[in-house]
């Protein structure tokens, strides 16, 4: 029995060895190439530089303009993930409370969200209609509603957990909807909200297609549009391209290394009380 149990023990360590493997690898390669002269890069192999260029990453922010695009990619996922939170979470608050034909078409319909592709050619119609193609404002609703159906599916899980009583105890001391959910309900949904949070945030940064379609001004792209921008004017440079790559990932790797631990609880919190 326990000669089983340490093989079985051996083994997932192997499996962890080689799924850390996969992932670590990649990142060596990018960073030690970043770091190397132009000449070094373009052999693209994993030996150590002769000498470290730490000029690249100045030469990256200067000429790729990875400033303003990293301000770009802070408003664009931060304003469009408070949206997509607040929104969501009021919504499926309500329609859990209430399990009415209406919600219920309303949760439904949320829900083909996490299904339907995006019509980007409709999509542009609209924000032309209302004026709001190629700004700041149009490419933050588009990615707060991309992120709303699953958000409300989370939300929706978590809070059919919470007790109704809570509910009825918070109107009999005199809360109104607006009190019961700021003050009652949204504490309770920290592990979830972080989750949202996260996940939103990474989704928004990461997203290469839909600024490419829906913003013709490059001064308004954000740090993953500036890679492609950029390997398009340094094609044979792979020394800043890495740089480049390097800088735009690092601070949502950041973010990620934080905040896994409440990626975790939060969606197994929201599967067990659902």
């Amino acid at each position: 029995m326990k000669k089983k149990q340490l093989t079985g023990k051996i083994l997932r360590l192997i499996t962890a060895a080689i799924g850390s493997l996969t992932v670590l690898l990649p990142l060596y390669f990018i960073v030690i190439n970043s770091l190397k002269t132009s000449s070094e890069a373009g052999e693209l192999n994993f030996a150590f530089p002769q000498v470290i260029q730490w000029r690249n990453y100045i030469d990256v922010i200067e000429a790729g303009s990875l400033v303003r695009a990293f301000g770009n990619s802070m408003l664009i996922s931060g304003v469009s993930v408070v949206i997509c939170l607040l929104v969501s979470a009021m919504a499926a608050f309500s329609i859990s409370r209430d399990r009415n034909k209406m919600n219920k078409g309303l949760y439904n319909y949320f829900f083909l969200g996490l299904i339907a592709p995006v019509n980007y050619v409709a999509t542009i119609f609209v924000l032309k209609a209302l004026h709001i193609q190629n700004t700041y404002m149009g490419i933050i609703l588009v990615n707060a509603a991309l992120g709303i159906p699953f958000l409300i599916f989370l939300f929706d899980s978590f809070i059919g957990g919470i007790p109704r009583e809570l509910d009825e105890a918070a109107v009999i001391d005199g809360a109104g909807p607006l009190s019961l959910f700021f003050k009652v309900i949204l504490p309770l949904l920290k592990p979830v909200t972080i989750t949202g949070l996260v996940l939103n945030f990474l989704g928004a940064w990461n997203d290469f297609i839909t600024p490419l379609y829906l913003l013709n001004d490059t001064k308004k792209l954000g740090m993953i549009n500036s890679i492609y921008n950029f390997f398009g004017q340094h094609f044979n440079e792979w020394n800043m391209i890495f740089a480049d790559i390097l800088l735009s990932v690092a601070p949502i790797m950041i973010l990620y290394i934080f905040g896994q631990k409440y990626i975790v609880s939060g969606t197994t919190a929201g599967a067990v009380k659902g």
